[in-house]
């Protein structure tokens, strides 16, 4: 797999890939550490050129002139998972749903904290864009890349 660091917004990024796509967007500022624990098996080769595509549009993004994803992706999960990450995917830019609204949507309507976790999975932020979901309440819950990062995240939205 082959990963770089990018700073890109004031913050450093992990970015991770595989010939077929892209298969990890860590959390800002975590450092290579959060690539390996989802991927502790993997051989890691840093190496900017396979995985610059997928920053620039993740930079894109995070400046807010991009919208929606173009690129192959590469991840991995259960049946369950790949589900809840479709789900997540089908979220609109600017709107959010909440844990039980993806529940309902993947046909598991009392599955909502089985939600939460695969979502916990989701090996690439921003792409598969988990800062979308929100407790019933609508309060921002967890996110693996921390609630300050959600919620500029959700903010960058907004506009």
């Amino acid at each position: 797999m082959f990963y770089h660091e990018f700073l890109m917004q004031g913050y450093h990024y992990v970015i991770a890939a595989t010939d077929s796509g892209l298969s990890f967007v860590g959390s800002r500022d975590k450092g290579l550490a959060e690539l390996q624990s989802f991927y502790p098996n993997v051989k890691l080769i840093d190496q900017v050129s396979q995985v610059q595509p997928y920053q620039k549009q993740i930079d894109e993004y995070l400046k807010g002139d991009r919208k929606q994803f173009t690129l192959k992706t590469d991840i991995s999960g259960t049946d369950f998972q790949q589900k809840v990450w479709q789900a997540l995917r089908e979220i609109p830019y600017g709107k959010v749903r909440t844990y039980s609204e993806i529940a309902e949507a993947i046909d598991r309507p009392k599955a909502y904290r089985a939600v939460g976790t695969a979502i916990g999975k989701n090996p690439i932020l921003m792409v598969v864009p988990c800062h979308r979901v929100l407790t019933k309440n609508h309060q921002l819950g967890g996110f693996r890349g921390g609630l300050a990062m959600k919620n500029d995240l959700l903010d960058l939205e907004k506009n």
